[in-house]
């Protein structure tokens, strides 16, 4: 697999720049991401703040495994070298891959890290052999949903039963 490296000036602010590059979901800047990916979506849901202890068990229970090749790839982010952002693709069957633990930091949204992760991820599914990528999301994620249909996703019929998704889209890499 290649690198999957881009690097694009965010518009918000010229002088800023996304690079984004494969990464062990396991480094300190990649675990720092995942939980407070985790943290955000489950206090959202739950409209309070997620415990360490929370955090910790939600990690467990929602393992990244298949993230890492040969059946997937996990990305960081990074403006002007700051990990602020990360995002996973892993591959359902031979022609679908699945987007997951889209996150870009609150304090760097708007600024283009979204449309660079989707830009690498896209491509490591098409080096997988992906014809297609999937996801889910639910109905408060309002900001993700947004990015899906800007980038040319469009909302399909249910394709798993998992216990948060309300919304499932889908995109054509072919």
């Amino acid at each position: 697999m290649t690198s999957n490296m881009i690097s694009t000036s965010a518009p918000a602010a010229p002088a800023s720049t996304w690079t984004v590059a494969p990464e062990s979901f396991s480094t300190p800047d990649a675990t720092a991401l995942r939980r407070a990916y985790f943290a955000e979506v489950a206090g959202r849901y739950w409209k309070r703040a997620a415990t360490e202890a929370e955090i910790d068990q939600g990690l467990l229970d929602s393992p990244d495994d298949g993230l890492a090749p040969p059946t997937g790839q996990f990305v960081v982010g990074r403006l002007d070298g700051k990990p602020l952002a990360c995002g996973g693709i892993r591959l359902l069957d031979p022609v679908t891959a699945e987007l997951t633990r889209v996150y870009v930091d609150q304090r760097a949204r708007g600024l283009g890290g979204g449309a660079a992760l989707l830009a690498v991820l896209e491509e490591a599914a098409r080096e997988l052999g992906a014809e297609r990528v999937r996801l889910d999301t639910r109905s408060d994620l309002v900001e993700a949903r947004a990015l899906y249909a800007r980038h040319g996703y469009r909302e399909i019929p249910a394709y798993n039963s998992g216990p948060y998704a309300e919304h499932w889209f889908e995109k054509r890499l072919v």
